[in-house]
C-alpha cells in the first residue's frame, strides 16, 4: 500500500467527524436563536466559500482540514447591531450556551450510536474466539487452556467474538482482576479456567494483552486453492484458474495458503514455477509476481484470492446480527462502554496507573484508517465509530480551548451567579493551549516511536 491508501481514508474519516461535530453546534445554535456567521471545515485561508440561508451563513472549506469551527454572532468578538443583540451567543442564557457547546461532542456520540446500530442491524461478520494451542511457560498454558477451545463467557458474561473477548480482558486488566473464562472444546466438554491479570501491562508499545497471557486466535491451515483472480493479473495471465490447488512453487512444497503467500511476497518481479493440481492432473505455469509497495518495502502479488472454504469459515467466523430494538440497545451499550473506557484510561494515565505511551496521534490514527479500509467497509465503519467516540470524550475534557473547558466556565457561572471574568478566561485559554500543545506533541512522539519500532 502507498501513502494515499492511508491518507485518503484518514482524511475522509476526519472530514466526516469534523462536519458531524460542528453541525451539532450549528443546529443547536440555530434552535436556540443564535445567528451563525460561518461554518468552516478546516482552518486558515478559505479555499471555497458559499453563502446560503436567510442569514447568509458562510459555508467554508479552508486550507488546513485538521479541524473546524462554527462562528456565531458574539459581542465579545465584534460589535453587534442593536436589532440583532437578541441573536448574539453571549446574550443567551447559560443553559442555552451549555446546550450549544455540548451539542458538538454529543453529535459525535450520536454518530457512533447510529454507525453501530446500522452494523448490528445489517449483520457483521466477526471472528469467533476460538483459541490456538498456548505456548509453553505462559499463563494460559498453566491455566489449562487447550488448542481449539471456544470461549463462551468471561466472568459469567457471554462472549460471541474475538474482539469482544479482548475488550473484556482489557477492561478487567485495568483493575488487575482474576478472571474466570468458560470454554467448550470439540468434544462439547465445558471447562472453566482462571487467569490472574495482575501482571498484565496495558501499553500499546508492549504486546497485546491476549499475547501477554499466551492466548491467541486459532488460525487453521487453509489449503492453497485459488479463488477469484484479478483480471489481467499475473496469475490469470500465466494461465492459472480458479479452483487450481497449488502443491509446489519451485523446490518448495506448498501445504497451506500461508506458504504460498510467503513465497510470493518475497519474489517481486521474479519468475516462479507453479505446480498445480487441476482436474486430477499436475500442470506447471511460470508466474511473475508484480511488485507492490507496502510501507516502503517491495513485495510480490499475483492477483489471486483464497478460495472459500465453507467448513473452515463456519469454525472461524460468526455473523453478529440483532433486531432493530436489540441492535439499538447494543449500540448504546457499546458507545457507553467505549466512552467509559476512554475516560478511565485518561484518568489512570494522569495518576500513573497506565503508561502515557497509550496516547495516539494522527500518524497512528491514519495507520488504523488505512488498515480498516483495506479490511472492508464494516471494519472502517467500526473505526469511524471508535474515533468519533474518542473525539467526543476528548472535547468534553475540562480544558480551556476545548468544549469541556467552556462548559466548566458555565458551571462556575451557575455556582457564582455571574460569568467568569475576561481576564480569567484569557489566562485559561493560554493554559489550555499549552496543555493541548503538550498533549499533541507527546501523542506525536508516541506515533514516531511506534513507527520506528514497527
Amino acid at each position: 500500500m502507498n501513502l494515499l491508501d492511508y491518507l485518503l481514508p484518514f482524511l475522509l474519516a476526519l472530514g466526516i467527524l469534523i462536519v458531524v461535530h460542528e453541525f451539532g453546534h450549528y443546529l443547536v445554535a440555530r434552535l436556540c436563536g443564535v445567528k451563525v456567521l460561518r461554518f468552516s471545515l478546516g482552518f486558515g485561508r478559505p479555499l471555497l466559500v458559499r453563502k446560503a440561508g436567510a442569514d447568509q451563513t458562510e459555508w467554508v472549506l479552508s486550507v488546513f482540514p485538521l479541524g473546524g469551527y462554527v462562528k456565531m454572532l458574539d459581542e465579545r468578538e465584534a460589535p453587534v447591531a442593536a436589532h440583532e443583540l437578541h441573536r448574539a451567543f453571549n446574550r443567551k442564557s447559560v443553559w442555552r450556551r451549555i446546550a450549544i457547546v455540548a451539542a458538538g461532542p454529543l453529535a459525535n456520540f450520536l454518530l457512533a450510536i447510529v454507525l453501530y446500530w446500522g452494523l448490528y442491524t445489517g449483520g457483521v461478520e466477526e471472528l469467533r474466539p476460538r483459541l490456538a494451542e498456548p505456548e509453553a511457560a505462559t499463563a494460559a498454558r498453566h491455566a489449562g487452556f487447550q488448542g481449539g477451545e471456544l470461549v463462551r463467557s468471561v466472568n459469567g458474561e457471554p462472549v460471541e467474538t474475538w474482539q469482544e473477548f479482548r475488550w473484556k480482558l482489557l477492561n478487567l486488566a485495568l483493575d488487575k482482576q482474576v478472571v474466570t473464562i468458560e470454554t467448550i472444546n470439540a468434544s462439547r466438554e465445558i471447562g472453566f479456567r482462571k487467569l490472574d491479570l495482575a501482571g498484565v501491562v496495558v501499553d500499546q508499545a508492549e504486546r497485546d494483552i491476549t499475547a501477554q497471557l499466551g492466548l491467541s486466535l486459532l488460525r487453521p491451515r487453509l489449503p492453497a486453492v485459488l479463488g477469484r483472480l484479478s483480471e489481467g493479473g499475473p496469475a490469470e495471465s500465466a494461465g492459472l484458474r480458479t479452483g487450481d490447488r497449488v502443491v509446489r512453487i519451485g523446490d518448495s512444497e506448498i501445504e497451506s495458503w500461508s506458504d504460498l503467500v510467503a513465497i510470493v511476497r518475497d519474489a517481486p518481479g521474479r519468475a516462479l514455477e507453479f505446480q498445480v493440481l487441476r482436474g486430477g492432473r499436475d500442470e506447471r505455469f511460470q508466474v511473475v509476481p508484480s511488485a507492490v509497495d507496502e510501507n516502503g518495502r517491495s513485495i510480490g502479488r499475483i492477483g489471486a484470492a483464497l478460495a472459500d472454504a465453507e467448513d473452515q469459515r463456519e469454525q472461524m467466523f460468526v455473523t453478529v446480527r440483532y433486531g432493530v430494538g436489540e441492535a439499538l440497545s447494543k449500540s448504546l451499550g457499546q458507545t457507553w462502554d467505549t466512552s467509559a473506557m476512554s475516560v478511565s484510561m485518561m484518568g489512570r494515565m494522569i495518576v500513573g496507573e497506565v503508561s502515557v505511551k497509550n496516547l495516539s496521534g494522527p500518524v497512528t490514527i491514519a495507520d488504523f484508517a488505512g488498515q480498516s479500509a483495506r479490511m472492508g467497509w464494516s471494519y472502517y465503519i467500526k473505526f469511524l465509530a471508535l474515533i468519533s467516540i474518542s473525539l467526543g470524550v476528548l472535547n468534553l475534557m475540562p480544558v480551556p480551548v476545548l468544549d469541556g473547558g467552556h462548559l466548566l466556565y458555565y458551571v462556575i457561572e451557575i455556582i457564582k451567579g455571574g460569568p467568569v471574568s475576561e481576564r480569567a478566561m484569557e489566562i485559561g485559554q493560554q493554559i489550555g493551549m499549552a496543555l493541548l500543545a503538550a498533549l499533541m506533541a507527546f501523542a506525536f512522539y508516541n506515533d514516531i516511536n511506534r513507527l520506528f519500532a514497527s
